[in-house]
Order: structure tokens, then sequence, then C-alpha cells
């Protein structure tokens, strides 16, 4: 079992920028590839970004391609989200989840999942 708990939400203007991060604990961290998806108001949750095990890979939406960085601290098992030049597009509930498979970018890949932190952008 994986328990992962993000935080880093909140309310910020257009332009601005939020780092999101999730904790997790139990089974190695390491272990996991790790992703986030995000889910507005009457849409599906939909892949934002995710990381390898050991961080040398990562995946971007071309939505958030140029603006979102993910990366992770295996030390201190954390992932984090950095976003910049955020837009009214981008609010939703942002989860972080936990792959058994290395590259994972679908939903049902991930086997672990937190219970989300609002990201509500202004414009």
């Amino acid at each position: 079992q994986v328990q992962l708990v993000e935080s880093g939400g909140g309310l910020v203007q257009a332009g601005g920028s939020l780092r999101l991060a999730c904790a997790a604990s139990g089974r190695t961290f390491s272990s996991y590839a790790m992703g986030w998806f995000r889910q507005a108001p009457g849409k599906e949750r939909e892949f934002v970004a995710a990381i390898t095990r050991r961080g040398g890979g990562t995946y971007y939406a071309d939505s958030v391609k140029g603006r979102f960085t993910i990366s992770r601290d295996n030390a201190k098992n954390t992932v984090y989200l950095q976003m910049n030049s955020l837009n009214s597009q981008d609010t939703a509930v942002y989860y972080c989840a936990a792959s058994s498979r290395n590259g994972a970018s679908l939903l049902r890949e991930y086997e672990y999942w937190g219970q989300g932190t609002q990201v509500t952008v202004s414009s």
C-alpha cells in the first residue's frame, strides 16, 4: 500500500505560479513511477505529467508542456509539480498517483491515488 497526500493548491491569478507537492508513505517510494492528473468540473480526469522511478524520464500532456515541470526527491518520498504561466483552463482538482509501471501515462495504469488538491486560476 502507498498513501499519497497532496498539498500546495490554492487560488492564483492568471500568469502566476504554484508548486504542488505529493508526500508518499508506505511501500518504497522509489519503486513507483509517479504521475499528476487533474479533473475540472464536468470533465473527465486527465493526464498532466509523469516521472519515472529514478526521475530520469518525464512526460507531459501537450496542454502543459513548457509550463509545468514534474520532479521527485526519492530521499524525501515526495513528487512535485511546478506550474508556471497558469491560465483559467488549468483550474481543476489535481491528483498525484503511483504506478508500478515505469513510464505510465494512462489513468488505468495507476494503482494508488491521493485525495486531490484544488487549484483555481482567476482571470
